[in-house]
């Protein structure tokens, strides 16, 4: 898994990064054909209050995900962040593994039903 750490408007400190991947590998372990994510981690001055924003892209085979979190401090930021993107890969992998065991054996059509037995009701 390729994961690339930048910042926009903040320098980013060897506890951020270190952060930010130790949160990344309770993700791995749910979903391994992860093929990168790319964080990004940013201070936003635009209102009254700073807030600190930290997004991640992750590229699956066939598909890109996005998230971000919004919070006054960062580390909790990474938390929210890894914690949506965690929800996102498991949700991800029920559908395609549903997907997989609804297919199997499939041909398209319907079933022929003729020789079904009704129970009568009572």
């Amino acid at each position: 898994m390729n994961v690339s750490i930048s910042g926009h408007h903040i320098s980013i400190t060897d506890a951020m990064e270190k952060a930010v991947r130790e949160k990344l590998e309770k993700v791995e372990r749910h979903f391994d054909q992860i093929q990168s994510i790319q964080v990004i981690l940013s201070l936003d001055n635009s209102g009254a209050k700073k807030s600190h924003k930290a997004e991640a892209i992750m590229r699956v085979s066939g598909k890109e995900m996005f998230v971000q979190a919004l919070d006054d401090d960062m580390y909790k930021a990474i938390n929210e962040m890894a914690d949506k993107l965690d929800r996102q890969v498991r949700k991800y992998k029920t559908k395609m593994e549903s997907k997989k065991t609804q297919g199997a054996g499939r041909d398209g059509r319907y079933e022929d039903l003729t020789d079904v037995e009704v129970a009568p009701a009572v």
